[in-house]
């Protein structure tokens, strides 16, 4: 079989045998060659991203046991893979880079036996895309919510995360650049992560702002995926504006008249595209704060 020699070129793959191609990006899908197989077909790509869409849509097209089947091949976080050393190198160096491979003892029973539970529940593994995560606390925080999640729920969001997974084994095959933007919003009166609070996204083009995204945060005080990532992901100067008034209201920390603070705007650039840019706001109705958080 070929090995890959990284980063590889969209024009290699393009370019290569069928028995090429699959020894090149086989590997992408953890254990599960055959989705390059019926992808291979759909050559010329036009972009990596495109051989990426491709694939996350032939899984997507499987039958309900194949999907069964493709998410029990995945190791779970810190679990008997792991322990044996038989993690493939992609899994082997994703869960490494949050310490998962060397967790305290305290650490180590918390997530067995959260990764216990959720198997019990599902009959697959816990999956989750590590490179989306700053911390060990986030792992945690993602693998409690989505337990009390029902069936059919966390199987789509199961095969959402391996499309994350792949995404960023794409991006590392090809040398693509792989950075993306997040933000954390936290009640500073409560001391918990605001739920519900409204926000906007922008860029600055020229001398006109353009919404980007907007939406509201979640129970983490987050959104569900990166706001900006891949081709979105671009140089420039951008603007997050907060509903922090309307926020408060609903809490209760503001009764009537005039809120002091209303919509927040945080302004920040973003420089180098294969960097994780995070924007926190910790607020009350009468202050806030950030930083260039990670």
């Amino acid at each position: 079989m070929t090995r890959a020699r990284l980063p590889l070129t969209l024009a290699r793959i393009n370019k290569a045998t069928k028995e090429e191609f699959v020894a090149m990006v086989g590997g992408l899908v953890e254990h599960s060659p055959w989705v390059a197989e019926q992808v291979c077909g759909l050559r010329p790509f036009a972009s990596v991203w495109a051989l990426h869409a491709e694939m996350t849509a032939c899984i997507q097209r499987a039958g309900r046991e194949q999907k069964l089947a493709l998410m029990r091949l995945h190791p779970e976080l810190a679990g008997r893979e792991a322990e044996k050393g038989t993690l493939t190198d992609s899994s082997n160096s994703e869960q490494a880079r949050l310490g998962l491979l060397a967790l305290s003892r305290s650490d180590h029973q918390r997530l067995r036996a959260l990764n216990v539970a959720y198997r019990k529940k599902f009959g697959f593994p816990f999956i989750t895309a590590v490179r989306l995560h700053d911390n060990l606390q986030s792992v945690y925080a993602a693998l409690e919510r989505r337990t009390q999640n029902d069936a059919d729920a966390e199987m789509s969001e199961g095969l959402r995360q391996i499309g994350e997974v792949l995404r960023g084994r794409v991006g590392h095959l090809f040398g693509v650049p792989m950075g993306w933007l997040s933000m954390h919003v936290l009640d500073n009166v409560s001391g918990l992560p605001a739920n519900g609070m409204a926000f906007s996204l922008s860029m600055l083009q020229g001398k006109k702002w353009s919404v980007i995204s907007e939406g509201h945060t979640n129970m983490e005080g987050r959104t569900e995926a990166p706001l900006l990532r891949d081709a979105s992901m671009k140089r420039g100067v951008y603007q997050f504006e907060f509903g922090v008034g309307d926020y408060f209201r609903r809490q209760g920390a503001v009764l009537s008249g005039v809120p002091f603070l209303d919509r927040v705007p945080l302004r920040f650039g973003i420089d180098d595209l294969a960097l994780h840019y995070h924007v926190p706001l910790l607020c009350t109705p009468w202050a806030y704060s950030t930083y260039r958080g990670n």
